[in-house]
């Protein structure tokens, strides 16, 4: 392994603006609102403002999920946040989700809108609200959400470390790509064995957990994050494959995978959702950039 240049840090650190970082026009060391900007409301119960990342597809699943099983309460309107553009930065944003992260949802339905945010507590929030994906018995619940705040622990190392510094980042470092990548294999490897053991992750059932765990690792399977596939040896995680294709193949999986999508195939993306007929209706300019 190559040595990079040593580096000793200052006795107090100091913002360099800008780092030359590829998302260093949005990279601040403050929270807050940057601007003035009022967040769009639709006429449905739900208002997500979200993109379609991993974090972001969890919860279109999961809403898909549910008016897949005829909830008509989970019809949503999912906004497309550009957050490449500072868009979270906006005040109405800051006031859904004061951390400025995507995804945020505001439940309508009740006479005072409730903010949600965090992926994760998104996820637990509708499953509870709906009554499914979230087991009730203590055991199989205590499995399911050990596995869904394992996504929220673990997809750190797999996203801003792996993902940045093999990626994104303005110098290639060596330690660093090698330590994440390490780690990203080791969490696939914990992945695998779980699911040698079960057909879904935490257990017999579908549930949050899957939809969480999917988007990051599932995707990492099926060679489509990063396009580390061959560096990660991915074919080697057959279970986590097998679930992978499993989960890819369902219809509202498919369809949440497309919501606030704005990179790939134009056929795979529906930049904003205000209706269960815009996937048969994509037009144009649903599918350009505002």
């Amino acid at each position: 392994m190559s040595t990079p240049e040593p580096y000793t840090p200052p006795q107090v650190w100091t913002w360099q603006q800008p780092n030359g970082g590829r998302f260093a026009n949005i990279n601040r060391p403050v929270s807050g609102a940057t601007h003035e900007q009022a967040l769009p409301r639709g006429k449905h119960p739900l208002q997500l403002y979200s993109l379609g990342t991993p974090n972001g597809v969890k919860v279109t699943i999961m809403l898909e999920e549910l008016l897949a099983l005829g909830h008509s309460g989970a019809e949503y309107d999912a906004w497309l946040i550009r957050i490449h553009e500072g868009a979270q930065f906006g005040s109405g944003f800051v006031e859904v989700n004061p951390n400025s992260k995507i995804p945020a949802l505001l439940d309508c339905s009740g006479p005072k809108p409730q903010r949600v945010f965090e992926s994760g507590a998104i996820l637990v929030y509708l499953a509870e609200k709906f009554g499914v994906f979230l087991p009730t018995e203590p055991a199989k619940r205590a499995e399911c959400l050990s596995w869904l705040f394992w996504q929220m622990g673990s997809a750190p190392f797999l996203g801003g470390g792996f993902g940045h510094f093999y990626a994104y980042a303005p110098v290639k470092i060596e330690y660093a790509i090698d330590r994440y990548a390490m780690e990203t294999k080791r969490q696939m490897d914990v992945l695998d064995q779980r699911l040698a053991q079960s057909r879904y992750v935490a257990g017999d059932d579908y549930t949050v957990a899957d939809m969480a765990i999917w988007p990051w690792y599932g995707a990492m399977a099926r060679g489509e994050m990063y396009e580390a596939g061959e560096f990660l040896q991915v074919h080697e995680y057959k279970h986590v494959l097998r679930w992978a294709q499993e989960l890819f193949e369902r219809p509202a999986v498919q369809r949440g995978r497309m919501v606030n999508r704005v990179r790939g195939e134009p056929s795979s993306q529906l930049h904003e959702r205000h209706d269960a007929s815009d996937f048969e209706t994509r037009t144009q300019d649903k599918l350009q950039p505002k």
